[in-house]
């Protein structure tokens, strides 16, 4: 193994106990009594079921990312990827279409690992806390859906890279960067009208006291909406939760059916308030840009590590190409992306405050607020104490005790026109 096969081995390996220890330390964290705050909205048990959920998801986490990472270094250091390279070339190709087959196979059998992952996450785990609602039929559809989609969508897109990096020489990074920011962008416009309702139906929010009052909300701060819809969210899972979609002129808000059934006119306004939060303080738009950016350095970086014919031989490929070297930088890459994150987390998480700060300042109702936070945390059994490392390595939201504390603090505050 030379240099490079270490540093990549060690970052993986680091990666992985990094995760481990944050699980362990979420784990440890857990307590028995019924933190004061939440008295209101969950009771003995129901806080009893959100540990035993907490538990039983780490563990299991932990089950798979063991067993993909010993299938990775089986693969790797039994002669996996050259055996493959071989067998692709023979097949007599152009480079492209070897490429893709190269690189298709790969995650087909990565998909097959991790089907029997998710057929026990969805089926066991989740219906044992009574979240599932899915059927085997609609599971296995979904998995088709997304399989299609990835040949239709990524099949070109993937081509369209090896080709700028075979044939476009120093500039391929920018072509690659230019092409890929513009299909990403395209499909801000495209996921929520053609993607998305492959896999849910999206209603109209119907005429009533809650689109009256949400509309009359978004009014009030001069949002303009395409329309609110409602996602039939109870067709897979009982968990709730409420998003925003779309970008310029066509953006809508989303609500699942189980958070409409579950929640108040005055909650489902101040989460939807939390949501517009997000689009008046432009997050949306700085989250791109961040994205654009990252994605632009990732390609630099690539174009250079593919000329490495350490990468190479690292993986013990003899022949160097452009699908193989993406490959190898990627596994090169995942450890940096998971120490990258942790800033990039920390920033999603201020963003949620800024957008709680919002919707509280606008529709004047703090507790109204909280109760619907508490709401969906009991809905979900959610947990309720995560330990902070766990928070830096996976939350792109706070914890629910720290949003409630800012949002208490918030509501005490003076306004600025206040003296």
């Amino acid at each position: 193994m030379n240099v490079y096969g270490a540093i990549i081995l060690a970052a993986l390996v680091a990666e992985y106990a990094l995760n481990v220890v944050g699980d362990v330390l979420n784990l440890r964290n857990l307590r028995s009594d019924l933190p004061d705050a939440f008295a209101d909205t969950f009771d003995q048990d129901e806080y009893a079921q959100s540990q035993a959920y907490t538990r039983a998801r780490t563990r299991f986490g932990l089950l798979r990312s063991t067993a993909s990472l010993v299938v990775l270094l089986v693969f790797w250091f039994a002669g996996g990827f050259p055996w493959l390279d071989e067998l692709v070339r023979g097949w007599g190709f152009s480079p492209i279409v070897t490429g893709l087959c190269f690189i298709g196979l790969l995650i087909g059998a990565q998909g097959m690992l991790s089907l029997p992952f998710s057929l026990y996450s969805t089926f066991v785990i989740e219906e044992r806390f009574g979240f599932n609602e899915t059927t085997l039929r609609t599971f296995l559809l979904d998995r088709l859906k997304g399989l299609a989609l990835g040949v239709v969508i990524g099949g070109p897109l993937l081509a369209a890279l090896l080709w700028f990096f075979q044939q476009t020489g120093p500039y391929a990074w920018i072509y690659a960067w230019g092409t890929v920011t513009a299909v990403l962008l395209l499909l801000q416009y495209v996921a929520p009208r053609v993607l998305m309702p492959l896999f849910n139906d999206f209603e109209p929010l119907a005429e009533g006291e809650l689109r009256e009052a949400l509309l009359d909300y978004a009014d009030s701060v001069d949002f303009a909406l395409d329309d609110i819809y409602v996602m039939d969210g109870s067709r897979r899972s009982s968990k709730s939760n409420a998003f925003f979609t779309g970008f310029g002129t066509h953006r809508r808000i989303v609500l699942f059916d189980t958070l409409v059934e579950e929640q108040s006119v005055d909650e489902l306004v101040t989460v939807v308030a939390h949501e517009m939060g997000h689009y008046k303080r432009h997050h949306i738009p700085q989250r791109m840009a961040i994205s654009i950016l990252q994605t632009g350095g990732l390609f630099l970086l690539l174009s250079i590590f593919l000329q490495v014919d350490g990468l190479y031989e690292a993986f013990f490929v003899e022949q160097l190409s452009v699908y193989t070297g993406l490959v190898f930088f990627g596994l090169l890459y995942t450890p940096v992306d998971l120490l990258l994150s942790v800033p990039l987390q920390a920033w999603s998480r201020r963003h949620e405050y800024e957008a709680d700060a919002f919707a509280v300042e606008t529709t004047g109702r703090p507790e109204t607020f909280i109760a619907g936070l508490k709401q969906l945390a009991a809905s979900n059994l959610a947990n309720l104490t995560p330990h902070p490392v766990y928070v830096a390595l996976h939350h792109s939201h706070p914890p629910l005790r720290e949003r409630i504390r800012h949002i208490q603090q918030g509501a005490a505050a003076p306004s600025p026109t206040q003296s």
